[in-house]
């Protein structure tokens, strides 16, 4: 008996990054993973496969580092096996670790593609900024002792708006064959002790949200003056911007799409 077409999905993931070594496989598929090699897709597509009764390979909106948590991933893969959405999102939770959650699963049609159709991704980077590092909620809090004015951060990164060539903020290790990407908004605020730093583009470079913080930082502590920003994204010259902010305080929001792909509000444009 032939086995039923295949129909696309699409899952809204939910992740803490600890103890990852990012989004991406590191291992063939089908391969199991080494010790201390272990990765979010990977547990994933084990969860999806056996679910399904068949392998599966998943592709996602954006690959995350290592350390980097995730509210909303979103990832796509094709499947004949015979399942409603509830029964994809609880069976594959039940079968992932505890750092990983299915939030919500829906058929979507054959040419959806969960990176290609997506038209922004936003990110979240939050900041402790007192002078005792965080003893709560530490796995997803960046530190920082000196003291940062968050309106002058806010200043600052708005000379990042628009298209721009971002070599500035990218890291060596880039496979992006060229550095153009259109920031659409950039807000820097703060809430008592934790300064937020949130993003929203078309696409990101490798590191680009952490360079960008890293830099975001230098001004906001007086080290550097407003105008800084505007000058390395002019200079394209990633030697002479900030460090790359540690990983913990970055969160994916998640990717959003034109509405005609039927998703849930929090992932639609």
């Amino acid at each position: 008996m032939d086995a039923p077409p295949a129909r696309r999905f699409a899952l809204g993931v939910e992740y803490d990054g600890s103890g990852f070594c990012g989004w991406q496989r590191l291992s063939k598929h089908g391969e199991p993973e080494r010790e201390g090699e272990e990765t979010l897709q990977a547990a994933l597509e084990n969860a999806i496969s056996f679910v399904a009764g068949h392998p599966v390979e998943t592709i996602c909106a954006g690959r995350t580092d290592a350390g980097v948590h995730a509210a909303c991933q979103v990832v796509h893969f094709d499947s004949h096996a015979q399942r409603d959405p509830r029964s994809w999102m609880l069976g594959v939770t039940s079968r992932l670790p505890p750092q990983i959650a299915v939030r919500w699963a829906q058929a979507v049609p054959d040419d959806f593609h969960a990176r290609f159709s997506a038209r922004a991704r936003r990110y979240r980077y939050r900041i402790l900024n007192r002078p005792i590092r965080a003893a709560l909620q530490r796995q997803y809090l960046s530190w920082e002792r000196r003291a940062l004015d968050a309106d002058a951060m806010h200043r600052a990164a708005q000379a990042l708006l628009g298209e721009n060539d971002f070599s500035a903020f990218r890291t060596v290790h880039c496979q992006s064959p060229h550095a153009f990407r259109e920031l659409q908004q950039i807000l820097v605020t703060r809430s008592g002790d934790v300064v937020e730093v949130e993003v929203q583009a078309n696409a990101f470079l490798h590191h680009m949200v952490r360079n960008i913080v890293g830099s975001l930082l230098m001004v906001g502590s007086g080290e550097k003056p407003e105008g800084w920003i505007a000058e390395l994204l002019a200079g394209r010259d990633r030697t002479v911007a900030g460090p790359t902010a540690p990983p913990t305080g970055l969160l994916f929001l998640g990717p959003r799409y034109p509405a005609q792909w039927g998703l849930p509000a929090e992932v639609t444009l």
